[in-house]
């Protein structure tokens, strides 16, 4: 297995002693060519974009390249709703997905598409590979099948009754409700989603790369250092449990690249998504003279490469990518780093609650650099979901960036330009104050490095409140009205601009706008991370422009409002669903079949590696203990349902789970997720007694 090298955060340096700059690859997860970028894309987007820029600024050889995921069913399917071709639907998407990024001053090398002869060969490539060492596999299986759409459905395309807890309108992979976890031809009254009409089971043979050969490769490989250890334990869960071959074929119609030895069938949208990666990667080689493809991809490559990812997708950056990647003889990635999601007030973002924000919606009213600051000063290197909580984003960016970085030049610039035309002095009034704000150079770097963004915004804000708190023992507005002190203004002045030109460059990563700013004033250079060891005296400034606005919050309520709309308007677009079965009804016979009981929660607690799941000890009377798994922990904690009573369905038949037998299930209503409910029984009852 090849070597995995994470480089500390401070430069590699040669047997000569000097600096060699890092080779670094950088991606953000492809963005789906479906649809518009909202806030959760641009949590990614702006995580990376921050880390490529501060390599950069340290003189790496950074390069962060991106492209649209342009192929899958969906796609073809939306295309043809709209009256396109697929291929006009993604250029149509991907002008508007690199508009956003752009506005969002997102700074990609090369944006690309998946959709390229690039991505074709490469694609191609590492099949071939794969099948010619014996990676491939041939398999008989059992399919949904559209008659009138003439499509075998993928699992996103199947609704029906979930087989384990009955809940209607679930997908034909998961459960929503309970967290059970199946194939679509177990559903219970399937409904295609193309047609709203049942699908039959078809046979089909399909092409799988056979996971399970690369379990001890992968088994190594995730406890490499590569992932954080969250990550790595739940893959770790998953590779336990045994890997399953993972179907890479699709049969026509789809929208994709054909499978050279497979007339009609075509590559998993899966499979050539992550090549996207090289492919837009060889396109920006063969567009810059001096960068070579294979120094960065063949599998002895010493540059290091990096993927930026959602948790949703860790499956398929930590399993198959690497696994693909090790069969086809090529490198791995040095690190996949992945973050959570982005809520809106607490709440997971939805169109249903109207906090579904997309990127245009945000910028059509506020800057963009406002929620680049708070992304920023809320990342940490770890997994957990990151909350825009929009009174706390208002007053965190007023109180930072506006009222004490921006601060210190409003209050202080002016007396340059008035008692020294502009000229900076020759010396500090307090020397060591400037010398403080660059020793933080070194642990603010640091935090960069590691992606500890919220620790790096905490150090360089404790940098500028030392310096408003200088400012506001100096007074210069005072000392300007005292005759013969002009000498004393224009070294508080001088000393409080160069913390100021500090500040700035710490920030340029997140702020590039207000950086390119504040150079234009104080008459310097773009700003490196080598002009930390610097200081400007006799220097002269450019007049003083205001830097950044304060939010509003009439800007923010405004753009809840437009989110808002846009959720009524895409709700009354939705394509009507025909009606075409009549409703399922059960007889009072089969209704008294289900026997329901008061249950006592004894005990309660988290289930390692389950987003949704709590498991409970209820205690059902003379029938005992049971075990349950309920998908409710977007809604409860363990502490608050420990010695509460409830229901449950005592006579369901015990289900294995991944993480254990469910013994039956408790009763809840509500839509789901956090607005969910325990259905409770009267003061008096007691556990065991039955639920009439």
């Amino acid at each position: 297995m090849q070597s995995i090298i994470v480089p500390l955060s401070t430069l590699v340096m040669d047997v000569l002693g000097m600096t060699t700059p890092r080779n670094i690859l950088v991606t953000s997860a492809l963005p789906y060519a479906n649809g518009p970028i909202h806030l959760g894309h641009m949590l990614e987007h702006i995580q990376t974009d921050i880390w490529v820029r501060f390599q950069k600024m340290r003189g790496e050889n950074c390069i962060y390249v991106c492209a649209d995921d342009a192929h899958g069913a969906a796609i073809m399917l939306k295309a043809e709703e709209l009256g396109r071709t697929p291929e006009e639907h993604i250029e149509i998407v991907k002008a508007d997905h690199i508009k956003d990024f752009s506005e969002f001053l997102i700074g990609y090398d090369n944006y690309y598409t998946t959709h390229s002869e690039e991505n074709r060969e490469l694609s191609e490539m590492i099949y071939l590979r794969n099948r010619d060492a014996g990676h491939i596999k041939e398999k008989e299986i059992t399919q949904l099948y559209d008659e009138e759409k003439k499509m075998f459905l993928a699992d996103r395309f199947v609704k029906g009754n979930c087989p384990n807890c009955d809940a209607a309108g679930q997908y034909g992979d998961n459960c929503e409700v309970c967290g059970a976890t199946y194939n679509a031809n177990e559903l219970k009254n399937p409904v295609s989603t193309v047609s709203g009409k049942t699908p039959i089971e078809k046979k089909n043979t399909q092409l799988f790369f056979d996971l399970p050969q690369f379990t001890e490769f992968l088994r190594e490989w995730t406890k490499s250092g590569t992932l954080q250890p969250s990550v790595a334990n739940k893959l770790n869960e998953w590779i336990e449990d045994g890997l399953q071959p993972w179907d890479i074929s699709r049969e026509a119609p789809y929208f994709g690249f054909e499978i050279p030895d497979q007339p009609g069938k075509y590559f998993y949208v899966w499979l050539d998504a992550p090549v996207g990666y090289m492919a837009s990667f060889k396109h920006y080689c063969d567009n810059h003279e001096g960068v070579n493809f294979d120094d960065f991809w063949n599998k002895d490559s010493t540059a290091e490469l990096y993927h930026f990812i959602g948790k949703d997708i860790i499956n398929f950056h930590g399993l198959f990518w690497p696994a693909m990647l090790n069969g086809a003889e090529l490198r791995l990635p040095n690190g996949v780093f992945v973050h959570g999601f982005v809520t809106v007030n607490g709440e997971k973002m939805s169109k249903s609650r109207g906090n579904f924000i997309q990127a245009r919606t945000y910028l059509e009213h506020l800057n963009p650099e406002y929620l680049r600051y708070y992304f920023a000063a809320k990342l940490t290197a770890g997994v957990d979901d990151l909350d825009l909580s929009l009174e706390d984003f208002m007053q965190r960016v007023n109180s930072d960036v506006v009222g004490k970085v921006v601060n210190i030049a409003s209050r202080t610039a002016n007396f340059v330009h008035k008692n020294a035309n502009g000229l900076l002095g020759d010396t500090f009034d307090n020397p060591a104050l400037v010398k403080e704000a660059q020793a933080a150079a070194s642990s603010i770097a640091e935090a960069y490095e590691n992606r500890e963004f919220g620790r790096a915004m905490r150090l360089i804000m404790a940098i500028a409140d030392n310096a408003n708190q200088y400012i506001n023992d100096q007074a210069p507005w005072k000392l300007a009205k005292e005759e013969g002190q002009e000498a004393k203004v224009q070294a508080v002045c001088t000393t409080a601009l160069n913390v100021f030109r500090l500040l700035v460059l710490y920030l340029k990563p997140v702020l590039p706008e207000l950086a390119e700013k504040s150079e234009a004033f104080l008459n310097v250079a773009p700003l490196t991370w080598a002009d930390t060891e610097s200081t400007l005296e006799n220097h002269q400034l450019n007049p003083f422009k205001p830097l950044m606005q304060r939010v509003d919050k009439k800007h923010i309520d405004a753009m809840m409002a437009a989110a808002q709309a846009d959720a009524e308007d895409a709700e009354e677009k939705a394509p009507a669903q025909e009606d075409n079965a009549q409703e399922d009804y059960i007889s009072i016979d089969d209704f008294l079949k289900v026997q329901l009981r008061v249950a006592r929660i004894k005990k309660a607690s988290h289930v390692e590696g389950a987003d949704k799941l709590l498991q409970l000890t209820l205690d059902v009377g003379e029938l005992g203990e049971r075990n349950v798994f309920a998908g409710i922990k977007a809604r409860y904690s363990p502490e608050e349902l420990e010695g509460r009573l409830t229901v449950m369905v005592a006579n369901l038949a015990p289900r294995k789970m991944k993480f254990g037998v469910s013994e039956g299930m408790i009763l809840a209503a509500g839509p789901g997720g956090d607005d969910i409910h325990l259905l409770s029984p009267d003061e008096g009852a007691k556990p065991g007694m039955e639920v009439r």
